[in-house]
């Protein structure tokens, strides 16, 4: 490998020296700190992708509740908790199990934590509103 005469010698003075020189080491500059409600934020879109993936609810009298979520966040990894409603007929624990396994590899992507655990509530089954049948006289 030949070097131009006068530059640096290769691996040395990749950045600009003036400016890499003036900046203390990468391990005392701090750390970017993520929220929980942050990653909450992240994992309840996650969530709502997944749902509308996995388990399209029909629609409904009344339409279905947005899904919620929690985090708790310690040392590089993240717990999450979500609720959210499944339509009726499913298979329930199928759906839950693709669905956590959607928001755990989103939330790690987006925000870089290990997602050490992602629990679901189903909060409630929703059935399409059959509008075929009249008023019951």
């Amino acid at each position: 490998m030949s070097t131009r005469p006068g530059s640096p010698p290769p691996g040395e003075g990749s950045g600009p020296p003036a400016r890499a020189a003036g900046l203390p080491p990468p391990a005392e500059r701090g750390a970017t700190v993520i929220p929980e409600k942050v990653v909450a934020r992240i994992a309840v879109q996650a969530a709502r992708t997944a749902q509308a993936r996995r388990a399209a609810v029909p629609p409904d009298r009344s339409a279905p509740t947005a899904p919620s979520a929690s985090a708790a966040v310690r040392t590089g990894s993240v717990r999450l908790h979500l609720s959210m409603d499944l339509p009726y007929p499913t298979d329930i624990p199928h759906v839950c199990e693709r669905i956590q396994q959607d928001v755990a590899e989103r939330v790690a992507r987006l925000t870089g934590f290990r997602v050490g655990e992602v629990t679901l509530t189903v909060r409630r089954l929703v059935t399409a509103a059959d509008t075929s049948r009249g008023r019951v006289r």
